[in-house]
């Protein structure tokens, strides 16, 4: 039983932290940028998946919203929001989103194929007019170009030594302080349960000489 109820508690927690790492953690798109656009929206319900005005605005619900359109390779459209994350979370400290405009406005007017590696956060969920937040546009080589994501892969390593070092403290705390405290508790219930039986073994025994002396007196006075 006791297995699975760590399935059970255990799977939405590794699911949940999966989720989270993946919508915060930066990735990179190789598209083609087509565009700029501005947009007045209503941020409503979706509001956790919006970062906060540019710096030094006012935060309200409704506003102008900076996006990036862009292509993936095959010609399927791409839309990204472009936010400041100011001091919010996640903690890319982003106050630079009219010059990333301005970078995308300049790449979209370049003659031919001009390729570019997007690096962002968020999800793209059409149904909820979720985008993801650009970060940061580079040009690149061409569609094909090998990206490699050296952030997230030493994230990932530190997280798991970390996540090691957690795992040894805790083992070596249950060792030194629960273990012994489980093992006098398995020795007193056996005590327990050995005096339970000795006693319950002297009662049958008292309980037998008893009736034994009641049978012999019985008879010595009935017959």
């Amino acid at each position: 039983m006791t297995k699975y109820i760590k399935w059970i508690v255990g799977i939405p927690i590794v699911l949940v932290i999966v989720l989270f790492a993946h919508y915060t953690l930066p990735g990179r798109d190789v598209v083609r940028i087509v565009g700029t656009d501005v947009k007045r929206m209503d941020i409503g319900s979706s509001s956790l998946f919006w970062a906060a005005p540019d710096a030094g605005t006012n935060k309200n619900w409704t506003r102008d919203v900076r996006f990036i359109n862009s292509v993936w390779p095959n010609g399927e459209p791409r839309v990204y929001r472009n936010e400041d994350t100011d001091w919010g979370w996640p903690p890319y400290f982003k106050f630079d989103s009219s010059n990333v405009t301005a970078q995308a406005q300049d790449l979209a007017k370049k003659e031919g194929d001009s390729w570019v590696a997007i690096t962002h956060y968020g999800w793209r969920i059409k149904l909820f007019t979720i985008f993801p937040n650009v970060i940061d546009i580079k040009q690149v080589s061409g569609p094909d170009v090998i990206l490699i994501p050296w952030f997230n892969l030493i994230f990932f390593l530190v997280l798991g030594v970390l996540a090691y070092l957690v795992f040894r403290a805790v083992r070596a705390f249950k060792q030194r302080r629960i273990d012994p405290v489980v093992e006098n508790i398995d020795e007193f219930m056996d005590d327990v349960g050995e005096n339970a039986e000795q006693a319950r073994a002297k009662a049958e025994e008292h309980a037998t000489a008893a009736s034994s002396g009641f049978r012999r007196w019985f008879k010595r006075w009935f017959g």
